[in-house]
């Protein structure tokens, strides 16, 4: 009899052998169950794209068409504004002798007169273009906000660009004219003076909007009419700094801005606070 037979080994061994070839039968079965499962895998359809991305991918096809309408908006005033470009002409220029210093002149000074009032016309579509993009992602209070507040935000640049053209621009340049006029002769060229009719409307329309970013700041949690009571003499430094990069280089241009940004500034405080004082009535009823 051999020793080492199946026959000569105890229960215990005998036990043990059987439990270890039941445990290789069952990894033999779960090895061919996940074979299964992964050839069903392969056979079948590629899996779906993950929600995440097709959100994204959805976000930036409506970003696509919003911004498609706006080009073709732009586009469609400057087509209108650059054919009746006499009509603009004396309200451009308002009366002022302009000289060109060459046949290219003509063409910068009537495309920069065509896209920036091209700009201005399309920017009420443009802004509700990009609302209807970015209305889904917001919250219900900053809809609200924006949705209430849109109409202000354009009136408030429309009155700065009729502050700038009626106010800062004619002041500005009769001052710096006359002041040249005393040593030399002075020529103004066409595509000089568009530039500075730019530079003395368009940013200061842009700061007539402090308002109401200060007080959407105000609305989000982010500031407050104590904050900025605090940083009040910094915020002056800054507005200074401001008016002298976006106007001529003389004083009066400087302080005709500096003036209003000041009182838009203390319009700003005066306007959060009174929220923030409805805010607590609200709260403690």
């Amino acid at each position: 009899m051999d020793p080492y037979g199946y026959n000569n080994m105890s229960p215990l061994d005998k036990k043990k052998l059987e439990d270890a070839a039941e445990k290789v039968e069952e990894a033999i079965e779960e090895a061919e169950e996940v074979m299964e499962k992964v050839e069903d895998q392969l056979s079948s359809s590629p899996p779906d794209p993950p929600k995440e991305q097709e959100s994204w991918v959805d976000h930036l096809s409506d970003l696509r068409k919003q911004l498609i309408k706006s080009v073709f908006v732009f586009l469609f005033f400057l087509i209108v504004v650059f054919s009746t470009i006499n009509l603009w002409f004396p309200y451009v220029t308002r009366g002022h002798e302009l000289i060109i210093l060459g046949p290219l002149e003509v063409v910068k000074f009537y495309t920069s007169i065509s896209v920036t009032l091209s700009l201005g016309l399309s920017l009420p579509f443009i802004c509700h273009f990009l609302w209807q993009f970015a209305k889904p992602g917001l919250f219900e209070k900053e809809q609200r906000f924006i949705g209430l507040f849109s109409p202000v935000m354009l009136l408030l640049f429309i009155g700065g660009l009729a502050f700038g053209y009626f106010v800062v621009n004619p002041m500005s340049y009769q001052f710096l004219v006359g002041l040249g006029e005393m040593n030399f002769d002075v020529m103004v060229s066409a595509g000089e003076y568009v530039h500075f009719l730019i530079m003395t409307t368009v940013p200061i329309g842009l700061l007539f909007e402090l308002p109401i970013v200060t007080l959407f700041l105000s609305s989000i949690g982010l500031l407050t009419a104590d904050t900025m009571k605090k940083v009040r003499k910094w915020s002056y430094v800054m507005m200074a700094v401001v008016s002298a990069v976006i106007t001529p280089p003389d004083f009066i241009s400087q302080l005709l801005v500096l003036i209003p940004m000041i009182i838009l500034y203390e319009t700003s405080v005066f306007i959060v606070r009174r929220t923030e004082i409805r805010k607590e009535l609200l709260a403690h009823q």
